[in-house]
């Protein structure tokens, strides 16, 4: 499964073209994409209109959205976190945090634009989509 993050699915919805929006559109029917509900909440809270929240919401609602983890996963991210830090990467949001580590836990790649990212690549083995 490839998690496609919300640094992807904003860029794709603007059609701003880039390598990883380029790739979502090329492989959508053809890999198996998905979301977490951290995801689903940080693409919808970034659009204005109602009219297109709906159809935003339609269109990532045909993918399958995973629930981010729960407790496991909090304390998972928060263990990534601590140990990101003391290898001198701080990551600036928690949600990258737990995203990364449901990635990591499921054994899922990460398809994103978001170099908060890279540090759990590099260190805790996230496995990222490169296109």
């Amino acid at each position: 499964m490839v998690i496609v993050d919300s640094s992807v699915w904003i860029d794709y919805f603007a059609d701003s073209r880039n390598p990883q929006t380029d790739w979502l559109d090329r492989q959508l029917g053809l890999q198996p994409v998905g979301l977490i509900d951290l995801i689903l909440c940080e693409v919808l809270q970034g659009v204005r209109e109602e009219f297109t929240f709906a159809q935003v919401r339609r269109e990532l609602l045909n993918f399958p959205v995973f629930n981010a983890g729960g407790s496991h996963v909090a304390i998972a991210a928060a263990r990534n976190y601590r140990f990101l830090r003391q290898k001198g990467n701080t990551v600036r949001k928690t949600i990258d945090c737990l995203i990364a580590t449901y990635c990591i836990e499921s054994g899922g790649a990460l398809l994103h634009r978001d170099r908060d990212f890279d540090p759990f690549e590099k260190y805790l083995g996230l496995r990222v989509i490169h296109p």
